[in-house]
């Protein structure tokens, strides 16, 4: 057994991406100025976006995305209840009803079929919002072919998906012949596959992109980098009640440099998982993930799910066993219809949420990152396996 705790999900910090943060420190400019437009360009180029706006959390850049859109009170936004909290918050931020539906059994993406069914119920949809759940992408095609029979934007949460393909597309790079409004945020927060810390970023057309930026900053008509160089002017007027969500020069930094390994950092990844299916695909007590055709994940969380039956313990004292094998896990996610703010506003009942539901309950994140070595999967192989020889029903 380990001697030292294995975390679930450290982030990998390059002494190149220490330079760059203190070099952007040295230089004086650290809240949002060059760094952060520089980050905003080169990670439109990398994921194909015509235009990129830097933010300081995906919440935040889900949150402009509907304010941009104009959806407010009395407006609905169909989502799925197998998400983080922060996607289905931001809907409520905006004086919106959250319209949640269930997943996919084999990817716990949201479920197309339940998306059109709530569409075609529920008055005054405005937009829906899929997950990339754990990197794989939603089933896109019929997402947008419900967006398009019923005249619908669609905003992505993409925080687990930063870079997943499906079909050769990088999510974020504009579906073909897609000509309603489609905005995508993506996710910097400590434990993803790129970290600022805390941050995000906001892709989509660049018509909508400056709408976004307008509103990220207090609904100023520029931005603090201009106001305060020799181009820029003191001068500013406020044109809508904004926020203050902008992303500082000292995360893009870090990001910047983070970007640049990101396709190294990828390939450990894969292979990380490509260790976890040979060996945890063997028991007869688990389910590994599933990847579907033409999808090339991101693999920010790998999900394993336990065969109850097959086990004489629960999800829960299977991960307190991981535990005591000094080996960090977690659940992704508790889903939205068991907390108590929308499960009591909202009246939501599990038998609703069948699929969500039942697999919630057999859920088990392993550790990811590509800071884990060799040894670190071996022990957590060991662990696993182990659990379930001493376990089976």
């Amino acid at each position: 057994m380990r001697s030292e705790f294995l975390q679930f999900s450290p982030p990998m910090i390059a002494e190149g991406d220490i330079d760059e943060v203190v070099q952007t420190l040295r230089e004086g400019w650290i809240t949002t100025g060059p760094r952060a437009a520089r980050f905003e360009s080169e990670f439109a180029r990398y994921v194909g976006a015509p235009a990129a706006l830097a933010l300081n959390s995906a919440t935040s850049a889900l949150h402009v995305a509907l304010a941009v859109l104009g959806i407010g009170e009395g407006d609905a936004v169909v989502g799925t209840t197998m998400t983080f909290s922060s996607s289905i918050h931001v809907i409520e931020h905006q004086g919106a009803k959250p319209v949640l539906v269930d997943v996919e059994p084999d990817t716990l993406n949201i479920d197309p079929d339940q998306v059109e069914a709530a569409v075609k119920r529920t008055p005054r949809v405005k937009a829906i919002m899929p997950v990339h759940l754990y990197g794989h992408p939603s089933d896109m095609k019929a997402i947008y072919d419900i967006a398009r029979r019923h005249h619908l934007a669609v905003v992505e949460d993409a925080a687990h998906s930063l870079p997943a393909f499906v079909n050769g597309r990088m999510i974020g790079t504009p579906e073909p012949g897609f000509d309603l409004p489609n905005l995508v945020a993506f996710s910097f927060y400590a434990t993803k596959n790129l970290t600022t810390g805390e941050g995000g970023m906001l892709t989509g057309p660049p018509e909508l992109i400056d709408q976004a930026r307008v509103w990220s900053l207090h609904g100023m008509s520029r931005d603090a980098y201009k106001r305060y160089t020799s181009e820029g002017s003191w001068r500013y007027d406020v044109v809508l009640p904004g926020f203050k969500y902008n992303m500082p020069d000292i995360q893009a930094a870090l990001g910047l440099h983070q970007l640049r390994r990101l396709d190294d950092m990828q390939r450990r990844r894969e292979a990380i998982v490509a260790q976890y299916d040979e060996a945890l695909g063997q028991l007869d007590a688990l389910e590994t993930p599933t990847s579907r055709p033409g999808v090339r994940s991101a693999w920010h969380i790998y999900l394993l799910r336990l065969k109850l039956d097959r086990l004489n313990i629960d999800r829960d004292t299977f991960i307190d066993e991981l535990r005591e094998r000094n080996i960090g896990s977690s659940v992704h996610f508790i889903p939205i219809h068991h907390l108590s703010y929308y499960r009591d506003r909202y009246g939501l009942q599990p038998e609703s949420f069948p699929v969500a539901e039942r697999e919630f309950h057999r859920m088990v994140s392993l550790p990811l990152s590509p800071a884990h070595s060799d040894q670190d999967v071996a022990d957590v192989i060991d662990a696993v396996t182990d659990i379930v020889q001493r376990h089976r029903a």
